[in-house]
């Protein structure tokens, strides 16, 4: 197999799927686009691919020997946990939604707040970090790694050398750019197969390019179709919690006074993940006043499988997902200008979600339709109970 097949064969296992009955994957991104967004010092070949993967599958990398890098990005969970947030060494749980790795090679910075540069970087940060994987060193690490036999082994083919910290990120970042999403409902549609999409999800398309907004930020390019815009926005979603306004207010007076610099990585690490500043979003990394309470669009690709959702993982489903855009997201003053009402109506937001379904990757056909009908009905009765409250409140 040559270097650049590797990224076109990406599967992920799906709990209760036949693969047998899987149509093919169709790669949405040629050899040429996947090339031109891997740095010139870290190109893919499969024996590194290989090499990622069974790093990213290894429990004895944590501090414990509990947890591995799937256990928050876990294959059958369109790799993620389906948790509001990750739980990591010792049982502890951190402040931030695990996001997905797919198509994550395309995102110009990681995770939701943008404070790691690359893969490379991203995929060491856990690993130090003492609510995820709790190592305290590069070196423990290391040794750790030296120690199995099948690793060490894997790393002197790959490298020519035994295991190092630096080679140890090259390899996880090229594993998790092979993790690709491929041809889905909507992309047929595209290519004139008319029947790839009913009638709501149809709707659902011109909702989401007009009166719903949403390709405001989830932007589409065919040259790149993946629905993000590489930016971050405050939508409202952290301006919920009961003291949001005060840390905003601190951290908007603290920019303005100039009284803090951006800080090193490992420290807006444990800010995002272990402390009330996490939902300050991307002003932890620039401390720019309008980053307060930002978070990065991410892609749409496969969303489905992806839940529950924003960075706090505080929407179930895609419906209370849409639902809080209908509604404008939550005041604050560094909310988003491009957030208003949108006045959808119950039928129009249920087009919406259906259109975001048809983003899902035709090999998972069936979980789409087992997720999507599971999120719909967890919704109607979430909000059917909320009726009843209410009409026993009066």
């Amino acid at each position: 197999m040559n270097r650049t097949a590797i990224p076109l064969l990406v599967f992920m296992a799906a709990a209760g799927s036949a693969p047998a009955q899987q149509p093919a994957p169709v790669p949405l991104f040629s050899a040429d686009v996947i090339r031109s967004f891997t740095p010139p010092d870290n190109p893919i070949t499969d024996a590194k691919a290989k090499l990622g993967d069974m790093i990213f599958d290894e429990k004895r990398v944590s501090a414990d020997d509990s947890v591995a890098c799937n256990t928050c990005h876990s294959p059958r969970n369109g790799f993620t946990t389906h948790t509001a947030a990750s739980r990591g060494v010792g049982d502890q749980i951190g402040k931030r939604n695990a996001p997905s790795i797919l198509n994550a090679m395309f995102y110009k910075s990681m995770f939701w707040d943008g404070r790691a540069a690359s893969l490379e970087e991203q995929s060491r940060m856990p690993i130090l970090n003492p609510v995820e994987m709790g190592q305290k060193d590069p070196k423990d690490v290391v040794a750790k790694l030296a120690a199995i036999p099948e690793l060490s082994d894997a790393f002197q083919k790959v490298f020519g050398r035994p295991p190092n910290w630096e080679d140890m990120g090259k390899a996880l970042a090229a594993f998790e750019r092979t993790r690709l999403s491929t041809e889905a409902p909507f992309d047929r549609f595209l290519h004139g197969d008319e029947k790839a999409l009913n009638a709501s999800q149809r709707r659902g398309w011109a909702l989401f390019t007009g009166k719903a907004r949403c390709a405001s930020c989830h932007t589409y390019d065919p040259a790149l179709p993946l629905f993000g815009d590489n930016r971050f926005h405050n939508t409202g979603v952290a301006a919920g919690k009961p003291d949001f306004n005060r840390l905003a207010q601190r951290a908007a007076k603290s920019a303005a006074a100039g009284s803090v610099d951006a800080g090193k990585n490992a420290e807006i690490d444990k800010l995002a993940l272990e402390t009330e500043y996490s939902d300050l979003g991307r002003f932890l990394v620039t401390q720019k006043r309008e980053d307060i309470g930002g978070f990065r669009t991410p892609f749409l690709r496969d969303v489905l499988l992806t839940g529950p959702y924003m960075h706090d993982g505080s929407r179930e489903t895609l419906w209370d997902v849409v639902e809080f855009f209908n509604q404008g997201g939550e005041r604050n003053p560094f909310l988003d200008a491009e957030m208003k009402p949108l006045g959808l109506s119950a039928s129009e937001v249920e087009d919406v979600v259906n259109f975001l379904g048809a983003l899902t990757s035709d090999r998972f056909a069936e979980l789409r339709t087992a997720e999507l009908d599971r999120q719909r009905t967890a919704y109607q009765y979430r909000v059917a109970v909320q009726r009843e409250t209410h009409k026993g409140s009066r």
